[in-house]
Order: C-alpha cells, then sequence, then structure tokens
C-alpha cells in the first residue's frame, strides 16, 4: 500500500502545472521557427495596418450538441481606409465531454476588392472541419484546435467581372492559445488575463505549387471578462502571409478586437 502525503500532493500538481507550461513554450517556439525561415528569404514584402473585429459564440442546447457561430469584419490598409474582408462562418459541434469537441460547418467569405483586381468582390464558399479541446486550470487555461477546410474560391475574369468555375485547394489550421489571470481572484468576472495565441496555417491541393506554407498568426494581448459567459480581446495581431507567386509575401499590423460568447442552455438538474 502506498500512502501520499498532502505535500507529494502539492509537488505532483507543481510539476504538472510546469511540464502545461514547457509545452506551451515549446509549441510557440516551433511555430514561430517555422514563420522565421519563411521570413528570412530574399523575397517581396507588402505591408498593411489594419483593424480585425469579430464575434464568437460557441452554444450548448444539450449534453451532445451545440452550435457554432463566428463573424469577422476587416480593414483593408492605415487601420480605418476601405474593408478587406468579411466572414459568416456557422458549425454543428458534437460534445466527446466537457473540454473536446468536433464541429463541422460551412463558412462564406468575401474578399473586396481582389487581390489585384480593384472592382470586383471575389466570394469563397468554405466547408471546414474542427477538433478543439480545452486545457483548465485556476491559474492557466489553454485552447487548441486543429481545422480542415476546403476552400472554392471562385475564379475572377477581368477587373470587375467574376468568371465561371472556382479555385479550389485544401487547408489545415492548429492554433494555441494561452491565458494566465492578472488578479488573485482568477477568471471570474470583472477580471483581466493575458492573453498569447498563434495559429499556424498550411495549403495542400493539386493547385497549390509555390505557397504550401500560407500565413501565421501571433496575437499578444489581454482579455476582460465582463460576465460568466463572455471575454473581450483586444491587443496586437502580427499576420505573415506567402502569397500564389511563392516570392511575393504579406506583412499585416493589425489591431485586433474580438469579443468570445458561451452559452450552456442545458437544463439544471435539481438538487
Amino acid at each position: 500500500m502506498r500512502i501520499f502525503s498532502a505535500g507529494h500532493h502539492d509537488r505532483s500538481s507543481t510539476m504538472c502545472k510546469k511540464g502545461i507550461r514547457l509545452k506551451s513554450v515549446l509549441t510557440f517556439a516551433l511555430l514561430w521557427a517555422i514563420s522565421n525561415s519563411v521570413y528570412s528569404q530574399d523575397k517581396k514584402y507588402q505591408y498593411y495596418n489594419q483593424v480585425w473585429l469579430a464575434y464568437f459564440n460557441q452554444t450548448r442546447f444539450g449534453q451532445r450538441w451545440g452550435w457554432w457561430t463566428d463573424l469577422h469584419l476587416r480593414t483593408k490598409e492605415d487601420f480605418f481606409t476601405n474593408f478587406s474582408q468579411s466572414i459568416l462562418r456557422f458549425g454543428l459541434t458534437y460534445y466527446l465531454n466537457d473540454d473536446t469537441k468536433i464541429t463541422v460547418g460551412y463558412a462564406y467569405v468575401s474578399t473586396y476588392p481582389a487581390e489585384g483586381h480593384k472592382e470586383v468582390t471575389q466570394p469563397e464558399h468554405r466547408p471546414w472541419q474542427q477538433v478543439q479541446w480545452h486545457t483548465r486550470y485556476s491559474r492557466i487555461r489553454t485552447a487548441q484546435y486543429l481545422r480542415l477546410e476546403e476552400r472554392f474560391r471562385r475564379k475572377i475574369l477581368n477587373d470587375s467581372t467574376l468568371a465561371g468555375g472556382y479555385n479550389f485547394n485544401y487547408r489545415i489550421r492548429y492554433n494555441f492559445s494561452f491565458q494566465a489571470p492578472l488578479s488573485k481572484k482568477g477568471f471570474q468576472p470583472h477580471s483581466f488575463a493575458f492573453i498569447v495565441n498563434d495559429e499556424l496555417h498550411v495549403n495542400f491541393g493539386k493547385q497549390i505549387v509555390y505557397n504550401y506554407f500560407d500565413q501565421n498568426r501571433f496575437f499578444i494581448g489581454m482579455g476582460y471578462q465582463p460576465s460568466k459567459t463572455g471575454q473581450l480581446q483586444f491587443g496586437y495581431l502580427n499576420v505573415f502571409q506567402q502569397l500564389t507567386p511563392g516570392n511575393q509575401y504579406r506583412v499585416i499590423n493589425a489591431a485586433r478586437i474580438f469579443y468570445y460568447h458561451s452559452l450552456d442552455l442545458r437544463k439544471k438538474k435539481a438538487q
């Protein structure tokens, strides 16, 4: 028979948290190394200053089922000049448990004006599938997802006219988010948290030739929790993207303001 003391339990808990922190550091280091390896090439760069706005909603209406919605609007340059893209994304979620879920859905994307075409908006149809998982502790939270997208982007005939048919490719996205509260009360209403997030995008498919690496998005900022069901995130976003020709890159410095809203509509069991 093994007898474990309270001190042994505390040490085990401390070692577990240190292990999570180490994994977080290694994950960010790997994503950062991949991004920097592409940066180091002698290529042509386009620079933009933008604002990214978004609303995310995850509503759980049963023990196993829920609904995903996120809406995006992005400016094009000089932070407030014109718009570059809007996204409407929806999905049906199946909960394996409280911390792991699978979602399948559809997104409609409008890129306006499309790259290199000043008077035409390019529509995109984007089915997607995703597995997402969370890790929660009193002082640390992480969230990760692995997403597969099928991108059907409308072909463009000239500066003012869409063509028939679509360009198609697959894209994989891996997202890792780390949060730590900035007060002793932890993740409670009216509290702030420090947030670091990184997302890597990789293209593949027959039509992908030069840009298997699509982009990396690195975010650092703050989160404010106005209630138990919502969190407002704001901070700096850096996007580094390789364009279709392969020798051209886009660098976006953006102010990112996202609101995350989670609802649980399940009936509470009587005590």
